[in-house]
């Protein structure tokens, strides 16, 4: 089944001090590893909206992409309406009951051409289901020459998550540690199971 995921808590992952992206990128490439058998493909937002991994079968290729998104790549803003609408663009010719987002953030939107609302729209039009995961709690470490720079978090809106994730019959999910966000993940293994897990 395709995947979209898009997405950015100083926690402390294998006994070490992580930023908020690493330990993002840490639980979702375990989620990513356990979907033998699903297209995966990985929007990055910021200011602006990119497509970094075009849907695939190939999990290594979607696990390398997402280990190289830094923060700052796409911009230092929000553009939660426009990954919307560039995932949902990418999941339009898929079969419909295989039209899947996750979007992970830990920001309200504050940029882009097209709110989440009207990007919800959109995607429930296109039978595209999106689950949303607001992270948050603690600041953000950013990697700078000078060492971590650790930087407040963006303000999270938790009501639009749950009103994008409500129209287009997805869930709403928040995270504010690392046990949270792989329960998350865990969840969403159980409400999409992977193509290798219902030929099971």
């Amino acid at each position: 089944r395709p995947r979209v995921a898009a997405g950015g808590l100083e926690r402390v992952l294998d006994g070490r001090p992580v930023s908020r992206l690493d330990l993002v990128k840490a639980v979702a490439g375990r989620f990513v590893e356990r979907r033998a058998g699903d297209r995966l493909g990985l929007v990055l937002f910021g200011s602006r909206a990119y497509l970094q991994t075009p849907l695939t079968y190939d999990r290594a290729t979607v696990q390398t992409m997402l280990n190289e998104a830094v923060i700052g790549l796409a911009g230092r803003e929000t553009a939660i309406g426009d990954a919307i609408a560039l995932a949902v663009k990418r999941l339009r010719e898929q079969p419909e009951d295989n039209r899947v987002l996750i979007l992970l953030t830990d920001g309200a939107s504050t940029a882009g051409s097209l709110s989440p609302q009207d990007a919800a729209r959109l995607a429930a039009q296109a039978g595209v289901r999106i689950y949303t995961i607001g992270i948050g709690g603690g600041p953000v470490g950013v990697r700078t020459p000078f060492g971590m720079l650790m930087q407040r978090p963006g303000d999270l809106d938790p009501e639009t998550l749950r009103a994008v994730a409500e129209e287009t019959g997805g869930r709403f999910f928040e995270a504010t540690d690392t046990d949270q966000l792989e329960a998350v993940y865990a969840e969403l293994d159980r409400l999409e199971p992977s193509v290798r897990d219902s030929l099971t």
